[in-house]
């Protein structure tokens, strides 16, 4: 009798574990898929689950379940998981966040999972964001430029020049301008650079700085050239030269500036492109204001970003069924959707094209024109990158703009402090 109760409870503990893994539902012989989207916004919220509702409603044998995410925890959540073995089969993070997953062997190699419409459909320069070394570990869906959010009504009764995509200011008219709005307490600027690093070497693409340099044996260095310097410059004479930047928003997040923004204190501040939602909901009632392009440099407009990824986990047992509800959720319809849900800009080609980003409500039709000039960040790839910004490059533009560092001092602590951290890495 105890050999055959014994026998019954190891039997139900092996059916009781294949129910639960691998995402089958032997019942029926449905699969069920997780998506840990990571969508915060109420508009994006209801556009994922309202997606992944209509999912199910045609796909009775693939059922999605949507898991709520966050973006402050979400590395360390994606590690546990992984290690764990609990990882969700659908992944929505940010580009600059695959790097260690993607070499750690713990995401999917795309390419001969997506279908060549979706291929083809979001450009090459989008899908070098979450390429890493042969293969391709994210579909990037959704990005968003930095650009100038202005006080219209100041800007007019300054007369200055007022910037567009086809005639931008360039780096040196930018400072002058800030200076000339600046007087009586007031700002031209405010830059809320709590987290320096990604805003500054992502508007230096413009002035052609490129601060990564891959050699021939594959191994990265820093450079701090004179294309670098264009923009961390500017922002330093802004803020501790000219005085046309406020000091005091220099360490705070850029929904911090918002108050001191609406309250008349700083004429423009740069913030990414979904600020605008903020906007809206938070301005005072008369409050008119747009959006300008960022500073141009020496390669125009371009401006680096890391997109919005899909990802699916490695250890999926369900793969075909994750690709296709990732084409699914990136139809060009869905894809305007989900950008509209957070404010930010669709990948895709055809979906860039939908008139409801064109339009001059809100002023996406600014955000829409610079599309083309978004890029790779620099940073993308580089093993090694975040302790790099988190040890020497974060406390160096801190003390720079700050004045407590000089020029020469940033660039020395950036390739001979930064290249020590990289080498580590690249042994």
């Amino acid at each position: 009798m105890r050999s055959r109760w014994i026998l019954v409870l190891v039997v139900g503990l092996l059916l009781a574990g294949c129910a639960s893994g691998g995402g089958s539902d032997s019942a029926n012989g449905r699969i069920t898929l997780r998506f840990q989207s990571l969508a915060w916004q109420e508009e994006s919220v209801t556009a994922n689950k309202e997606l992944v509702k209509e999912w199910n409603a045609t796909h009775p044998d693939v059922k999605v379940e949507y898991v709520q995410g966050s973006w402050d925890s979400v590395h360390d959540q994606l590690l546990t998981s992984f290690e764990g073995g609990e990882a969700p089969d659908i992944i929505h993070d940010a580009s600059d966040d695959l790097a260690d997953f993607a070499y750690g062997g713990y995401l999917a190699d795309l390419r001969d999972l997506l279908p060549a419409r979706l291929k083809s459909d979001i450009p090459q320069r989008s899908w070098e964001t979450a390429t890493f070394g042969d293969g391709i570990y994210g579909v990037p869906f959704l990005q968003e430029p930095r650009v100038l959010i202005a006080n219209a009504t100041w800007l007019k009764r300054a007369g200055v020049r007022i910037p567009t995509p086809e005639h931008p200011w360039t780096w040196p008219e930018f400072r002058t301008v800030t200076w000339q709005l600046s007087g009586d307490g007031k700002y031209g600027v405010a830059w809320p650079l709590k987290e320096p690093v990604s805003a500054t070497l992502n508007l230096s693409l413009s002035a052609g700085g490129e601060l990564f340099h891959r050699g021939a044996d594959g191994k990265v260095t820093v450079r701090f050239d004179e294309a670098d310097q264009v923009v961390p410059r500017t922002i330093h004479d802004q803020a501790d030269v000219d005085h046309s930047a406020s000091p005091t928003t220099l360490g705070s997040g850029g929904s911090d500036t918002l108050p001191g923004f609406f309250g008349g204190k700083y004429a423009m501040v740069p913030l990414g492109f979904s600020y605008r939602q903020q906007i809206v909901q938070q301005a005072p009632k008369g409050f008119d204001w747009q959006v300008l392009p960022a500073p141009a440099g020496a390669d125009g407009l371009t401006q680096g970003v890391s997109p919005q990824t899909l990802s699916i986990a490695e250890d999926s047992p369900h793969k075909k069924e994750a690709a296709e509800f990732i084409d699914f959720l990136l139809q060009p319809k869905n894809m305007v959707r989900l950008a509209l849900g957070d404010w930010m800009l669709p990948t895709g080609t055809e979906a860039l094209k939908d008139p409801a980003l064109h339009t001059t409500k809100d002023d996406w039709s600014t955000g829409t024109a610079l599309a083309t000039d978004l890029t790779s960040a620099p940073a993308q790839s580089v093993r090694g990158y975040p302790e790099w910004k988190d040890k020497v490059a974060t406390p160096a533009f801190q003390e720079y703009y700050s004045g407590a560092i000089t020029l020469a001092e940033l660039r020395k602590r950036l390739e001979k402090d930064g290249n020590l951290v990289l080498a580590r890495y690249q042994r």
